[in-house]
């Protein structure tokens, strides 16, 4: 007698095909929401980068690394920040550089898509599981469009990376007299470092000493723009560069936003610093144009490269880089801040309210309102992290209002502009902007899906009553 026999005699019905599709997606259900997946993800990562740079060959002879260093480094490089509390070029050791170098390309691909991207090369296939993972984090249209999405992550950065790497070798072996080893180890760094937005350098002062270099500034500044405006703007330019007829809200929105912010602060910035001779002071005209453009309009898109004394700029120039920072880049790209269509959304709300118009209308289009909600849900929460960490930083530190801003700012944006106080904040500050990074990077694209996903209707409406506002 068979087993299914047993017991009752009657053999149990196999299930049918629908019966388990059912049992499969019940599964899925059941495992913890992507977001989850994908901060615990990055947490995990965080803390192998740690681990890592806590070996004594991660640090160059006679260096020694404490734990808050490493996990302030790790959790910089994963974020794509670029806040330091230790000179890249002097403390670590190349292998240590590797590791910091590992850790901006796997933040900025983004890790459940580095995770699937390695699957996908491995086993040429996605189960469901991965494909609802990589779609939060990359903003794939649907779950059939994972894979055309992740091999096309890959070819955009490889590419972008690898020609900017050219460009830069190029200038440091035949323009700075570097060998040509290190040009090559230089230029593949600074590649990968800028199109992540991540602003890691492996020089003590930066970009400082290129400031009127267009040969190295430009290809950096172009790399920052491109991973900046994110993958999905990117794929429709390909697609239809010569129909902007045909562009999505989103795109147009993102560029249009991208373009007037980066050539505003460009402008701004060289009018306050112009003749400021702790910064543009002292250079050509050409050269105050160039790091005009470099660090007043690219490079508070959340990169982190400073190419002038950052601690010498006026009070105003700062507070401007601090609204630039805080608004950061394009969405599902490596930049951070609260993003450019979050921005607009709210501009093109108030816009609406002005006219008196009962809706919100934005380049032809409708914006619905659970848009409307989630842009000022994700702008407000990011205002009061802001205040938050100032307020924790100035009860701890003791420092200027402006410097304790721009610091708090730019970790949460991701971006890793400094005033120079970050290695001299007591250790409770330093964690305070460890969390701040890490919220930076996790926290608005959380937030957004989770809003997205908790969408439900309601059967029935409270009575309405008018408030005063203003």
């Amino acid at each position: 007698m068979r087993a299914t026999e047993l017991g009752s005699g009657h053999a149990q019905p196999r299930p049918t095909r629908m019966g388990r599709v059912r049992a499969r997606l019940a599964r899925v259900v059941r495992t913890p929401h992507p977001a989850q997946v994908g901060v615990v993800a990055f947490g995990v990562a965080v803390l192998a980068v740690t681990a890592l740079l806590m070996l004594p060959v991660a640090a160059e002879p006679g260096q020694m690394t404490t734990f808050r260093q490493a996990l302030f480094t790790a959790t910089s490089a994963v974020c794509v920040t670029g806040l330091a509390v230790v000179d890249t070029a002097s403390h670590w050791s190349s292998f240590g550089e590797v590791v910091v170098l590992v850790g901006i390309q796997a933040g900025g691909f983004g890790i459940m898509t580095l995770a699937s991207l390695l699957g996908l090369a491995a086993s040429r296939r996605l189960g469901l599981r991965t494909r609802l993972l990589t779609s939060w984090e990359t903003k794939a249209e649907g779950l059939g469009d994972v894979r055309r999405v992740l091999r096309s992550v890959a070819r955009t950065t490889f590419l972008v990376e690898g020609l900017v790497a050219l460009a830069l070798t190029a200038r440091f072996w035949l323009g700075h007299d570097q060998t040509f080893g290190d040009a090559v180890y230089s230029g593949v760094f600074h590649a990968v470092s800028s199109f992540n937005n991540a602003g890691f350098s492996l020089y003590s002062d930066n970009l400082m000493s290129f400031a009127s270099d267009p040969f190295v500034c430009l290809p950096i500044a172009v790399a920052v723009v491109l991973g900046g405006l994110g993958f999905p703007v990117l794929f429709e330019l390909r697609r239809e560069l010569t129909s902007p007829r045909q562009w999505s809200l989103h795109t147009k929105t993102t560029l249009l936003t991208y373009a007037v912010l980066l050539l505003g602060g460009a402008v701004v910035i060289g009018a306050f610093e112009w003749t400021n001779p702790g910064t543009l002071g002292p250079l050509s005209v050409p050269g105050k144009l160039l790091a005009s453009f470099f660090q007043g309009g690219v490079q508070p898109r959340t990169a982190g490269f400073n190419s002038v004394d950052i601690a010498a700029m006026q009070p105003q120039s700062l507070l401007v880089q601090d609204v630039l920072m805080f608004i950061g880049g394009g969405s599902a790209s490596t930049a951070g801040g609260i993003k450019v269509t979050t921005f607009m959304v709210l501009f093109f709300a108030i816009v609406a309210e002005t006219r008196g118009d009962p809706h919100v209308d934005a380049l032809g289009r409708e914006i619905r309102s659970p848009v409307l909600r989630q842009a000022l849900t994700v702008a407000l929460l990011g205002v009061a992290l802001v205040v938050t960490g100032t307020l924790i930083l100035l009860a701890v530190s003791g420092l200027p209002l402006d410097q304790v801003l721009y610091e708090t700012v730019s970790a949460f944006a991701t971006v890793g502009l400094s005033t120079g106080i970050t290695a001299d904040l007591p250790s409770t500050g330093q964690y305070v902007l460890i969390v701040l990074m890490f919220l930076g990077r996790t926290g608005p694209v959380t937030l957004a899906t989770a809003l997205v996903l908790r969408e439900r209707r309601r059967l029935f409406r409270q009575p309405e009553e008018r408030m005063l506002v203003g």
